[in-house]
């Protein structure tokens, strides 16, 4: 990174974030993009977003889920992906989202890993092993991040359109993916719980001996055995790990982004973490008020994640400006 003049960091300090402090993490960092790329990615998080809505909807009904509807849910999926292939779009956001792919030279592969963990949504209640899980995640939650991973790495190419990124997209996403996930889960324990839905695996609940009903109850009641602090304590763990991960990987790309796209990163980054750091397991409730960060910590988080960038941007420029 060269030295870097003070203007070329005025995409970060002329956002004003004050009316979108509620809005997905994945939003708020893409805000800091150019308007074209961050509608690309308005149009690839909404038709993501309405596949997996789909099923979770449906899911949390409390109605167990037919033979007959299993197959067309899936039936329908098959097909979308196959207009999507063909170019035979059956509706007008399918068609933005093609003309989108097309553009900015996105693969398929995320919406069809997508689709793939949302149908075994529908066969499966839960994750027997956490290795189960995992490859769960490539599809919920990596898939999605690679998009957004590839909308950082895209430069401009002729006739308005983008070359694709020099590095691989997938593995540039995972990490902090699983790391986002994992926290995710976590955060919004009491909200799934109470809406029929459970991210956590079976084979760690038992090695913690305690069950999906054990589950439910303390996220109705408020009252936390000691069993759940444990898995919260392992969950958190995992988070530490991947968080780990994702730092080097941060890092590694820093050498290629420019500086808007690393800033979107780091704000992934910092906003998980910053929800990450209120976990706690060995006294917290892990109620939905105490983990959901308030709008004021978030835009206070915000701040400092965008100081600390342009300062190691800074230093940075500074140590390879020539004597």
């Amino acid at each position: 990174m060269s030295d870097r003049p003070s203007s070329e960091f005025n995409f970060a300090l002329e956002k004003d974030f004050s009316e979108i402090l509620t809005n997905p993490f994945l939003d708020i960092a893409a805000r800091f993009w150019e308007p074209d790329r961050y509608e690309a990615f308005r149009v690839c998080y909404r038709s993501m977003r309405r596949i997996d809505d789909l099923v979770d909807d449906r899911k949390s009904g409390g109605v167990p889920i037919s033979a007959g509807e299993r197959v067309d849910y899936e039936t329908s999926m098959t097909r979308w992906i196959s207009s999507i292939k063909s170019g035979a779009c059956p509706d007008p956001y399918s068609s933005e989202l093609l003309a989108t792919m097309s553009r900015f030279t996105l693969p398929l592969w995320p919406w069809e890993r997508l689709c793939r963990a949302m149908i075994y949504d529908l066969h499966y209640d839960g994750f027997a092993t956490f290795r189960i899980f995992l490859r769960y995640t490539e599809g919920a939650a990596v898939a999605p991040a690679a998009v957004f991973t590839h909308l950082c790495g895209v430069t401009p190419a002729a006739n308005g359109d983008f070359a694709p990124p020099s590095y691989d997209i997938r593995r540039s996403a995972r990490s902090l993916a699983l790391f986002a996930y994992l926290v995710h889960i976590m955060r919004d324990f009491q909200k799934d719980q109470r809406r029929g839905l459970n991210y956590f695996a079976d084979d760690l609940l038992t090695a913690h001996s305690i069950g999906r009903d054990n589950l439910r109850l303390a996220a109705r009641s408020g009252r936390v055995p000691h069993e759940l602090r444990a898995l919260f304590a392992q969950y958190r763990v995992f988070c530490a790990n991947y968080r780990a991960r994702a730092r080097a990987t941060l890092d590694e790309l820093a050498a290629i982004l420019p500086p808007r796209y690393q800033l979107s990163l780091e704000v992934i980054y910092g906003l998980y973490s910053l929800v990450y750091e209120r976990i706690d397991p060995h006294r917290g409730s892990f109620a939905e008020g105490e983990l959901n960060p308030s709008p004021e910590e978030i835009q206070n988080r915000l701040s400092r994640i965008v100081t600390e960038f342009k300062a190691r941007a800074n230093l940075q420029g500074a140590e390879e400006k020539p004597d």
